[in-house]
């Protein structure tokens, strides 16, 4: 019996990650967990985040599953660390593409703005990579919580997305940037409409490729590739979603990935 790699998520934004498996990792079977119940996590407490994945993945690795992706860069920020001392298997997080931002945009004299949720922004994690590597001070830190919202009803292209993102945009001298790093998995959604708004010289990239190849990476250095079809089962809040009319919603979501105008891939 081939044994499935898990995603998980607070709701479909870890979709996006999956999306990515699927296309470079079509061999293996999948585990896609929402936890849509205690959705969204970018505005709790860290405390709170850390026992709801704690839970969430205590139920997942009893799946019997040989890998778990964190598919949430608050989830990863507010417990990686402490899941991969308690499990054996490998527990993989999200990290926002800020280093390769970083490293373009140094060379291009531009700025860099890395758009997350709250408690992401305000995570050791990302300001201590952000310390590290921004010896320029080019980084600019944007929160799109209601980005998450949005995503949540399926709404990735409205009048109010787009009213909404050019708000936040217009604090920016846009013209002195060269990237924007989606720090959040269900910021993907909204790359064609960000791509409309944002000047065209402006990169929009994320982490989830990157992440994705250090899965398969581990994978392979660990013997164990894969032997599956692709198929993916889907959890809500500990329970099987089973209804045909959910588990099209979810497929629904990887064609729209699939036909989503990739115009800035950038970096």
């Amino acid at each position: 019996m081939t044994r499935p790699i898990a995603f998980f998520d607070s709701g479909i934004g870890g979709i996006t990650v999956l999306h990515e498996a699927l296309r470079l990792m079509p061999d293996e079977d999948y585990i896609y967990y929402a936890d849509t119940l205690n959705a969204p996590y970018g505005i709790r407490e860290k405390h709170e985040v850390k026992k709801l994945v704690s839970d969430a993945v205590d139920f997942i690795v009893r799946k019997d599953v040989k890998a778990v992706v964190i598919a949430c860069n608050t989830a990863t920020s507010a417990a990686v660390e402490d899941l991969r001392r308690l499990y054996s298997i490998p527990i993989i997080g999200m990290e926002p593409a800020v280093k390769p931002a970083v490293e373009k945009n140094g060379r291009e004299h531009k700025r860099v703005i890395v758009t997350a949720t709250p408690l992401t922004l305000k995570e050791e994690k990302l300001l201590n990579l952000i310390d590290r590597i921004d010896n320029e001070h080019i980084v600019d830190l944007l929160p799109l919580p209601d980005l998450v919202k949005f995503a949540e009803r399926y709404e990735f292209s409205s009048g109010d997305v787009t009213e909404y993102l050019k708000e936040q945009f217009s604090g920016f001298t846009l013209e002195q940037y060269g990237t924007v790093v989606l720090g959040c998995t269900h910021f993907i959604y909204f790359k064609t409409v960000l791509s409309e708004i944002l000047p065209s010289n402006i990169d929009i990239i994320d982490g989830n490729k990157g992440t994705v190849n250090n899965l398969r990476r581990i994978m392979e250095n660990r013997g164990e590739p894969g032997c599956g079809f692709g198929k993916v089962e889907y959890y809500r809040s500990g329970e099987p979603v089973t209804e045909s009319g959910e588990i099209e919603k979810m497929n629904m979501l990887l064609q729209f990935l699939s036909e989503q105008k990739d115009k800035k891939t950038g970096i």
